[in-house]
């Protein structure tokens, strides 16, 4: 039986549910029979994968990879991704530097398809790390089959720190934010941002995320997220927005706390 996440309720509330509850249930849902079959298929034949074409010939080892970087709906577009692969991210017209998903260039960039020195499918420490990551990712995928703002609030919380150890500049970083979908969804919403802000020019962008920051958290300075107790106050402001923005009756449960927290966001 494979183990479904438990969220007893939404909004605010819930994701502290889910937050204190999560390394329990994230170990319970890898311990499913189904991860496991996944995880011994992957660890067992990644390392005769040498090329893309290899990859993308394998339905199992496919379905892992992509559900490891959140590209699991791209499943049925295999010629596509096998070009992502094979193109590599060394150079500028490769196509994972021209999508505006950064996620592909991050694929890309972990299999290292498409360079002179073999892929990263012979690093014998390789299946691990994408398996960690596979864990993850489907845990996330199956509480978002609950509710799609806990998903969301997951993936931020994973994805931001990583943006910050990733060095480079601010603006960098910001980008790294807008050119991620689920995490431009999350600080959009975090900030009261509109969605159509996607239509104006980029650099406009920046500056509204960095207003949009500076409002909501008090700073404007991506760094800051070095400190959890800041990716905390961001999920809070988008757990507590999001909830309002989907309505709340006095009938649902928490509503006068939910009230309460929205004003005070």
């Amino acid at each position: 039986m494979t183990f479904q996440p438990v969220l007893p309720f939404g909004g605010y509330s819930g994701w502290r549910f889910l937050q204190s509850s999560l390394e329990t249930q994230q170990t319970q849902f890898a311990q499913s029979p189904v991860q496991d079959r996944d995880r011994d298929y992957f660890r067992e034949n990644i390392g005769t994968v040498t090329s893309a074409e290899d990859l993308v010939s394998d339905y199992r080892l496919l379905r892992v990879a992509l559900g490891a970087y959140g590209l699991q709906d791209d499943l049925p577009n295999r010629a596509f991704i096998e070009k992502v692969l094979s193109d590599g991210v060394g150079s500028d017209d490769a196509l994972s530097n021209r999508l505006a998903d950064k996620r592909y260039r991050a694929f890309s960039e972990a299999f290292g398809f498409g360079g002179v020195l073999p892929p990263n499918t012979q690093s014998p420490t390789f299946a691990d790390r994408v398996l960690s990551r596979f864990d993850r990712q489907s845990f996330e995928v199956s509480v978002g089959e609950i509710d799609g703002d806990m998903r969301l609030a997951l993936t931020a919380s994973r994805e931001v720190p990583e943006i910050v150890a990733a060095g480079g500049s601010d603006t960098t970083a910001w980008l790294s934010v807008m050119g991620n979908p689920p995490l431009r969804q999350v600080f959009e919403t975090a900030f009261g941002l509109p969605s159509a802000i996607a239509t104006i020019d980029i650099d406009k962008q920046v500056e509204a995320f960095r207003e949009g920051a500076e409002r909501t958290l008090g700073f404007a300075d991506f760094s800051q997220f070095s400190d959890p107790e800041a990716v905390n106050e961001l999920l809070k402001s988008f757990t507590i927005r999001a909830q309002v923005n989907a309505g709340i009756s006095f009938t649902t449960p928490g509503a006068t706390a939910i009230t309460l927290l929205q004003n005070l966001a």
